[in-house]
């Protein structure tokens, strides 16, 4: 069995009279993710990491913020869409491992939700799909509540 791993990053701006979308969930708040896309930072890690893991690049390669197809987009698309491109290479998803790095709000109530959204996506178990957070203590852009930070692991292996 060949057993793959990659790792992911993003980062988005926080501003007011946007929607708030983290791990395919909305979550209500005063401020909300500027992006090309929905700007759901955690998904997009996600999609980085497991893009990597299989090297196949990363997010901006395959769904570019140039282009008009993807204004907008509904961010479970790409990852359903990642998802299908490491099919393809001969992978399934083992697990995903996750943090957000934000100060408000908070979104322990929306870890689980999260956690089966990004599951039934995958193809994979809830228990497969761990989703943490932190603060910064209220240093940096973070702490100053002007952008969200997304990191994701995650394993793939041959099916």
């Amino acid at each position: 069995m060949n057993i793959r791993i990659g790792q992911g990053v993003d980062f988005h701006q926080l501003v007011t009279g946007r929607d708030l979308w983290l791990g395919g969930v909305l979550i209500p708040h005063t401020k909300g993710a500027l992006g090309h896309s929905d700007a759901d930072v955690l998904l997009h890690a996600i999609c980085d990491a497991l893009l990597g893991a299989a090297a196949l690049g990363d997010i901006g390669k395959h769904f570019p913020d140039t282009s008009a197809e993807f204004k907008g987009i509904d961010s479970k698309i790409l990852l359903k869409r990642t998802a299908e491109l490491i099919s393809a290479k001969g992978y399934r998803v083992g697990n995903v491992d996750a943090t957000l790095c934000l100060e408000a709000p908070k979104i322990k109530p929306y870890v689980q939700q999260m956690q089966q959204t990004i599951a039934a996506i995958l193809n994979i178990t809830i228990d497969d799909v761990s989703i943490k957070a932190t603060t910064t203590e209220k240093l940096g852009f973070v702490g100053r509540e002007e952008g969200v930070v997304a990191y994701a692991v995650a394993l793939i292996q041959t099916v």
